[in-house]
């Protein structure tokens, strides 16, 4: 500081030299002594302000050590009370590690004490399995012979026993897991597969080719056969069927496989008949004429199902083949009539799932396409039918449904099962086909005694025309799960063993009867 204030005089020193040297330049004419005055009043007050400025100095450097001073206390203060902090800190630290090392040492003793413990237990264990094993050995010997089992025989009994626990289970896991699944998957199949029968309510009517001509007399008999049987010979040859003239009063059975010539043959010899002019000339004109208008027919008759199904398009030999079903019947059902309604069917299911309708309908018209030639030419109808579809240029989709709607092919496309769905829900329906008397009975025995086939079983019965059968168990045999069971088991054996159309429902029927007198 003193070094600031000698500078400081030398300053103000200088500038009064400086000043006094200018006056003097400028004032010559003071004299020296005015000079010397004004020096020394210059070097008064410049010492003065020296003075000054060294007391303020003084003061500020005071002020800023006291600043300074008290900050750094403050500082050490803060550092006080935080090592303090920290201090105390470890100390707890401290302490709970010694709590926490007291704590592990008693652990490892009680570990020390409970691995000695345990060690005495694993010796007392040792000598109980071994005093265990010999009253085992004892117990299976006294077992054995007070039941009279082998050890053998009673494992397979013990395992018998839990065969049939977890059969219950898995009956009861498969009734709850299949509950579950119908309730979704048969309340939707029923709502497309009803509005499907609904919206396709057609009156239908099973056209059966007429066999019987009747003639207005027996007299006419004669004159059929002609002298030395030259008409009935011509009739024959022109029609390819067989007339069989026997004791039937007032009829002709007329026989043979083709049905479209069993009707031109029936048609001619009614319009002879009724014309009364039977010669072999006559027959072979009546024939030819009747053929010409029979085609004409089959055409307009196959023309007729593709405009009231809406399938457009199709070749006309394709047409023409779908007349001649007309003619053919199924187990009394008409072919073309089936057609047409399985056409509907799958067309109306196609639509509910989103699918293409048109091309549904298309493959549901055409699908017994090989019944109108599989009397002429060899193999499954639904892959004669396929192979012409092909030829006339139907698409490949159309061509498979045809070939898999009886299983031939295996079906691959969603359009097949639809065809294959409608197939089966018109062949079923009731009234749609009848079958013979000894077929009939005998299906109906089959399905009764595959029912009785399985034990536990007390009756069965097969009823409404064989679509279902309703089976008889007893309750103290099968139990509520196992009935379940049986009734997969009896439906997969019908499956493999029995061929019919559509479907058959398996009911197994269990009932508990309580009965008591009062006397």
């Amino acid at each position: 500081m003193e070094i600031v204030y000698l500078i400081t005089g030398l300053v103000c020193l200088g500038i009064g030299v400086a000043i006094g040297i200018t006056i003097g330049k400028r004032s010559a004419r003071f004299d020296i002594a005015q000079h010397q005055k004004e020096a020394e009043l210059l070097i008064s007050r410049a010492r003065e302000e020296a003075e000054r400025i060294k007391k303020d100095a003084l003061v500020q450097g005071k002020e800023d050590a006291y600043k300074l001073r008290k900050e750094t206390e403050e500082e050490i203060k803060e550092k006080k009370r935080e090592l303090n902090t920290l201090e105390k800190r470890l100390q707890q630290k401290e302490v709970q590690l010694d709590k926490k090392q007291e704590l592990i040492d008693r652990k490892e003793i009680e570990i020390l004490e409970k691995e000695t413990a345990l060690k005495g237990v694993e010796t007392r264990l040792h000598e109980q399995e071994k005093e265990l094993e010999s009253i085992r050995a004892e117990a299976k010997a006294q077992l054995e012979k007070i039941s009279n089992m082998t050890q053998q025989e009673a494992k397979e009994h013990l395992l018998k026993l839990v065969e049939q626990d977890i059969r219950q289970d898995a009956a009861r896991l498969l009734k709850k897991v299949e509950t579950e699944t119908r309730e979704q998957a048969e309340k939707k199949a029923r709502e497309i597969i009803s509005l499907a029968i609904s919206r396709y309510a057609g009156d239908f009517v099973a056209e059966r080719t007429v066999s019987v001509v009747a003639l207005p007399s027996d007299e006419m008999k004669g004159r059929i056969i002609g002298r030395e049987g030259r008409n009935i010979r011509a009739l024959e040859a022109a029609t390819g069927v067989d007339l069989i003239i026997d004791d039937t009063p007032e009829a002709v059975l007329l026989s043979g496989f083709n049905p479209i010539r069993r009707e031109v043959a029936r048609i001619a010899l009614e319009r002879l008949v009724a014309d009364g002019r039977i010669h072999p000339a006559r027959i072979e004109e009546v024939v030819q004429k009747v053929e010409k208008e029979l085609d004409v027919t089959i055409r307009e008759a196959g023309e007729q199902a593709t405009f009231d199904v809406g399938v457009y398009g199709i070749h006309p030999e394709l047409v023409r083949l779908l007349g001649k079903l007309k003619y053919r019947t199924s187990f009394a059902q008409n072919v073309l009539q089936h057609s047409v309604e399985v056409a509907f069917l799958a067309g109306i299911m196609a639509a509910e799932l989103g699918l293409d309708e048109k091309k549904a309908k298309r493959a549901g018209l055409l699908h017994d396409l090989g019944k109108a030639v599989d009397h002429e030419v060899e193999g499954p109808h639904a892959l004669i039918g396929a192979d012409i579809a092909r030829k006339y240029g139907e698409s490949e989709d159309v061509v498979h449904a045809i070939a898999a709607h009886h299983e031939d092919v295996k079906p691959e496309t969603e359009i097949a099962v639809l065809v294959q769905a409608a197939d089966a829900l018109s062949g079923a329906r009731p009234g749609a086909r009848k079958e013979m008397l000894e077929t009939y009975v005998k299906r109906l025995q089959d399905l009764e005694n595959i029912a009785r086939s399985f034990p536990g079983v007390q009756k069965s019965y097969a009823i409404q025309a064989g679509r279902e059968i309703r089976i008889m168990v007893e309750s103290s045999k099968v139990s509520d799960e196992e009935a379940l069971l049986l009734s997969r088991d009896v439906a997969k054996k019908i499956e493999s063993e029995l061929s019919y159309p559509g479907q058959i429902k398996v009911t197994v029927i269990r009932e508990t009867r309580a009965v008591e007198y009062a006397k």
